[in-house]
């Protein structure tokens, strides 16, 4: 449930936005603000995981914002989907893209379309808690496998 306390609340009044309705969007405009919002929650586990320099700062968050990285993330959290959340993630996973990423796979750059769908998806509901959640799961199962 929106509040004038979050953020994108407070985008939509400042900027005079009607409310978005993520499922009147493209699975790479729901992608193209997962990308945004999932390096955001990335960075800020870096930077509150201690004093680090700034270079390895952005190495740590360059190593889990990578399409590798977010297709693991994607396979450890697919179990924990509803439907809804699924039927998303498939939808931008399917999406035909005019890039590529470097030096990854086609089947993780996919996943990771998906996997960035599905975060732009829950952000532009409101849904901060799952989103927060499902990166959590995601987050873990990739320490676990260090």
């Amino acid at each position: 449930m929106p509040n004038e306390k979050d953020i994108l609340s407070l985008i939509e009044k400042v900027f005079n936005f009607d409310k978005a309705n993520p499922e009147e969007l493209t699975p790479l405009d729901l992608a193209f603000v997962g990308d945004a919002v999932g390096t955001l929650v990335i960075r800020s586990i870096a930077a509150h995981d201690g004093p680090k320099p700034v270079e390895k700062l952005h190495q740590f968050s360059a190593e889990l914002v990578s399409a590798a990285a977010q297709s693991d993330m994607m396979h450890a959290i697919q179990p924990y989907l509803t439907e809804e959340e699924h039927s998303i993630y498939r939808r931008g996973r399917n999406q035909k893209s005019v890039t590529h990423a470097k030096n990854q796979s086609v089947g993780d750059y996919r996943r990771a379309t998906g996997f960035e769908a599905l975060i732009g998806y829950l952000y532009l509901n409101h849904q901060y808690d799952r989103l927060v959640d499902l990166i959590h799961i995601g987050y873990e199962a990739l320490r676990s496998s260090e």
